[in-house]
């Protein structure tokens, strides 16, 4: 044990609660960094951080540095003495080892691990050996099933009173696939019950949260979201403003870097989220293709049958659609783009992508089935005359009343640069990585106007000058940012 007096460090880390030592302090107490310290002030408050150590002398031996997290939380004031004394790492650390080494571990220790993560008690490089663990070992289907009820269990759930609670969920990978936003009226319209939960962009120009957030705020609470869907049936939200699985967002954080996606990981998340919202009837969409996560069909048809057997454990009905994930889904990639897209659709526009509104018909289709609202082989005309009739518009309008409008206008970037055709000839590839590199370049999806905007896609003949696709930024800058990449291999013409 040590009384230190508090400095305070003017930055936010995020949720942890990080404390910093001289490196003569620290070693005089055998800390390191990385190790776990109590730290108590007096009757005002106490918290468990992680250390850092640091030999710059701006932390003098007497004193602990604070974070603005860390400081709040302990009520600190300059010239308080705080007890700093050594506290143990948590026994989830020593389950972690366990999966490291292959081996299975129970629901209590799951339980155990996902706890501290909700906690902020592990850091995100021993969530991502977490990850690291299942990655390598992999889990077995009891374990997938225990790490998703545990991921439920940490967080907040919306609980509906209907016997029929429908969603959907694509695993990722295709750029622009916004039928979630074409889904969503469509069933609501028709009477079905949909709170869909979505995500904002990573490592792609946009998540759904993002482009619906051009028309809606999507920063909702769970009490407000439920007052939504029982007044108009359903949401378009952002996962992340409520504390809905809140393990898997910060587990997904730590991951990330090194693009871990370990099968039983990727089920977990994604049936968590389901799961926290009531779903009854769940349609999973995965892309298949040589540049997404799934690479051929027989790989989609085994995640396929983990998924089926998971939602069953869940006491879920799951049905698994592989699609195609060869090029974007519409033609706008980015946040406005996306949604200007999806309103051409609901609108009914002569321009309006055709890729999006079928397979938004096509998935709601499959929903309308599934759960029984619509016979086999009838759900595709009853979603098609929805759309077509205006009402899919119309009930979009009354959900995004229901969240607030947004007051951005739908107006892409002003600043653009058109990448055309090098010789005539016929469409045969287009790369799915470069073309979100270069809209995340061009500003997406902070800045909501940057983006692409596909003038072709694969299967069109071209002629030598003609336009293949537009770069939009708000900045002029930044279109000077994406000449670093190959624009003209986005397109393979032959």
């Amino acid at each position: 044990m040590i009384k230190l007096i508090p400095t305070r460090i003017p930055i936010k880390v995020g949720d942890k609660f990080i404390a910093i030592l001289n490196e003569h302090t620290a070693h005089k107490l055998d800390l390191h960094a990385g190790d776990r310290v109590l730290i108590k002030n007096g009757r005002k408050g106490e918290i468990r951080a992680l250390l850092d150590v640091t030999e710059n002398g701006e932390i003098r031996d007497t004193e602990i540095g604070l974070y603005e997290e860390s400081w709040d939380k302990l009520k600190a004031k300059r010239g308080d003495k705080l007890v700093i004394t050594v506290a143990e790492k948590p026994l989830s650390i020593m389950y972690i080892k366990d999966k490291l080494e292959g081996k299975v571990l129970t629901k209590k220790q799951i339980d155990e691990i996902i706890q501290d993560v909700v906690e902020d008690d592990l850091s995100d490089v021993e969530i991502a050996y977490f990850a690291a663990g299942c990655y390598t070992t992999g889990l077995t289907d009891q374990e997938t099933v225990d790490l998703t009820k545990s991921i439920v269990e940490h967080g907040s759930r919306l609980k509906f009173h209907k016997k029929v609670v429908v969603d959907k969920h694509c695993i990722g990978g295709v750029a622009g696939n916004r039928t979630t936003m074409i889904a969503v009226p469509i069933l609501t319209y028709l009477g079905l019950t949909m709170p869909k939960t979505s995500s904002r962009a990573i490592t792609s120009p946009s998540g759904t949260a993002d482009t619906m957030e051009v028309l809606a705020n999507v920063t909702i609470s769970g009490p407000r979201l439920q007052q939504i869907a029982n007044k108009v049936g359903g949401f378009i939200s952002w996962g992340g403003g409520v504390d809905l699985a809140a393990a898997d967002d910060r587990m997904i954080r730590a991951r990330h870097p090194l693009s871990l996606d370990p099968p039983g990981m990727l089920l977990a998340s994604i049936m968590a989220k389901k799961h926290s919202v009531s779903s009854t009837h769940v349609i999973i969409d995965i892309p298949v293709g040589p540049q997404v996560k799934i690479k051929t069909k027989a790989e989609g048809q085994k995640l396929a049958a983990k998924f089926v057997l998971l939602g069953k454990k869940l006491g879920m009905i799951v049905k698994v659609v592989l699609t195609n994930g060869e090029e974007p889904i519409g033609n706008g990639i980015g946040p406005i783009l996306e949604a200007i897209d999806v309103m051409k659709v609901l609108k009914n526009e002569k321009d309006a992508p055709q890729d999006l509104k079928e397979k938004g018909i096509e998935l709601s289709a499959e929903l309308l089935e599934l759960c029984g609202k619509a016979k086999k082989g009838t759900g595709e005309a009853i979603a098609r005359k929805v759309l077509e009739s205006g009402n899919a518009y119309k009930q979009m309008m009354r959900i995004i009343q229901a969240q607030g409008p947004s007051k951005i206008p739908l107006v892409p970037g002003k600043f653009t640069q058109k990448v055309v055709a090098r010789k005539n000839g016929k469409i045969v590839t287009l790369n799915n990585g470069l073309i979100a590199h270069i809209a995340r370049t061009a500003g997406a999806p902070t800045d909501k106007g940057a983006g692409v905007f596909l003038n072709k896609k694969i299967g069109d003949t071209v002629k030598k000058g003609e336009v293949l696709y537009t770069i939009y930024a708000e900045v002029a800058e930044r279109l000077k940012y994406s000449e670093e990449y190959d624009l003209n291999g986005v397109f393979i013409i032959k």
